[in-house]
């Protein structure tokens, strides 16, 4: 099964194999938003808007902690994107044993960490004090599942860097679908409140690691690995932490910024913190096709990098900004046609203030997203292209955007600041990230030459 399941993508039509690719992760991402849309709307219509509020006020801490793992967890699969392109199955199996060890390392170093810093990071981050104590119950869970989100996403990634973007997609399905059984069986029958929403996210996630883990060992050949690849090799260990900490800091340091900004919306008080909230639900459902864009580019880059094809990469490039453009115009015009209906699925149309701030939000961000389009595709690219610390600079590009707004723009402008955050992070990161690339292409193009 594994030679039928995985996708060679250094020959063929790059504009095919892109949507062929980005198809069904885009699908799985979709399914995973969908339980998180769920989530967030059975929290705001069953809990109330403080619930609704101390859920999404811990989402850039969220996005910052788990973001670090699941862009360690991408970057430890681009060196076996990289061997698999090249057609060096024993390298790719040291590589996936290698990155297994760390990741459970990683593992257990951010569980602890963040359980004994929950509460103290809830403080810095100025939560409003009638929501903290249920901002904590939350994330809390959220954390203390730590291992299970890495399960999940390091097996997915082996499997991408693979080709086969279609197992991860079924798994995503089956956790969507059980996620929202149990966040209806906590929160409406058992009465368990936040608690049981993340509850139910953390447990959904496992279950499906654990048998995304099964089928890895029952239908991969490619990925069985002997003793000898479990040993710890000095040289791999640092091609893998090379890869996985520059992408696991680049979302980190992103989400540095997003934590500043979001202390600064916290202290406009807990309807400002339920707007973002609601909109940002919104925003990521509708910005997932820029995510599959950018996944399906990190292991397009690695496999033509591996193979030695680097006239592919540009052609694959411009191939995925057509198709995020294209979209990109379409959802801004379904976001003012329907943006404000889709912010009645988590308030109450009494909520006015609610609701204006968070469709406001939306028509910002959405005319930005062209931006946002070659922030997902370029960056990805040059990481699948072996040049993860590049990436990082345009993370400390969006952080500092952020962090502008938030601490000198917010307390003068409000909330209407707050909507201008992501879109000038986009645009000061692509500044960065089209020189970087025709540089980094340059470098390898001089590289192969001299081989």
């Amino acid at each position: 099964m594994s030679g039928k399941s995985t996708k060679d993508m250094t020959v063929g039509s790059p504009m095919k194999l892109i949507i062929e690719f980005a198809v069904p992760m885009l699908l799985g991402m979709l399914f995973q938003q969908v339980y998180s849309l769920v989530d967030t709307m059975i929290v705001g219509r069953a809990l109330g808007v403080e619930a609704l509020a101390a859920v999404g006020s811990t989402g850039s801490i969220n996005f910052m902690i788990i973001g670090f793992c699941l862009g360690v967890c991408s970057g430890f699969a681009l060196p076996v994107a990289q061997r698999f392109g090249a057609k060096d199955y024993d390298g790719l199996r040291k590589y996936v044993g290698n990155s297994a060890i760390l990741s459970g390392i990683i593992a257990l170093i951010m569980t602890v960490a963040t359980g004994l810093l929950c509460n103290q990071i809830l403080v810095w981050m100025n939560t409003p004090d009638d929501i903290i104590g249920l901002a904590y119950d939350y994330i809390f869970v959220i954390f203390m599942g730590i291992p299970a989100t890495i399960l999940y996403n390091m097996l997915s990634g082996y499997l991408r860097s693979l080709g086969d973007s279609v197992t991860p997609l079924i798994f995503l399905i089956f956790s969507s679908v059980l996620n929202i059984g149990m966040d209806l069986l906590f929160i409406l029958q058992f009465h368990m409140g936040v608690t049981g929403a993340a509850l139910a996210t953390v447990i959904a996630q496992g279950i499906s690691g654990v048998l995304c883990l099964f089928v890895v060992v029952r239908k991969f050949d490619i990925l069985h690995l002997n003793r000898e690849d479990w040993r710890m090799d000095g040289h791999h260990v640092g091609v893998l932490l090379g890869m996985g900490l520059p992408m696991g800091f680049q979302y980190s340091i992103t989400a540095i910024g997003s934590v500043i900004l979001q202390t600064a919306v916290n202290g406009l008080g807990s309807t400002a913190v339920a707007s973002m909230t609601a909109a940002s639900k919104i925003s990521i459902f509708m910005c997932c096709p820029f995510d599959a864009l950018g996944s399906t580019m990190a292991t397009y880059g690695g496999q033509n990098v591996g193979a030695g094809k680097l006239n592919r990469l540009s052609k694959g490039m411009w191939s995925a900004g057509i198709l995020g453009i294209v979209y990109s115009i379409v959802i801004l015009g379904v976001l003012q046609l329907w943006g404000q209906n889709l912010v009645y699925l988590f308030v109450d149309a009494s909520e006015v203030v609610v609701v204006e701030y968070a469709k406001q939000f939306l028509i910002i961000n959405a005319e930005f997203y062209i931006f946002l389009v070659f922030v997902n595709v370029v960056r990805f690219l040059i990481q699948g292209m072996g040049y993860s610390g590049f990436a990082v600079f345009a993370g400390v590009f969006e952080m500092i955007a952020r962090t502008f707004v938030g601490m000198a723009l917010v307390p003068i402008f409000g909330f209407t600041a707050a909507c201008y955050a992501s879109p000038f992070a986009w645009v000061l990161a692509d500044a960065f990230l089209f020189p970087a690339y025709y540089f980094v292409l340059h470098r390898l193009q001089k590289r192969m030459a001299a081989q």
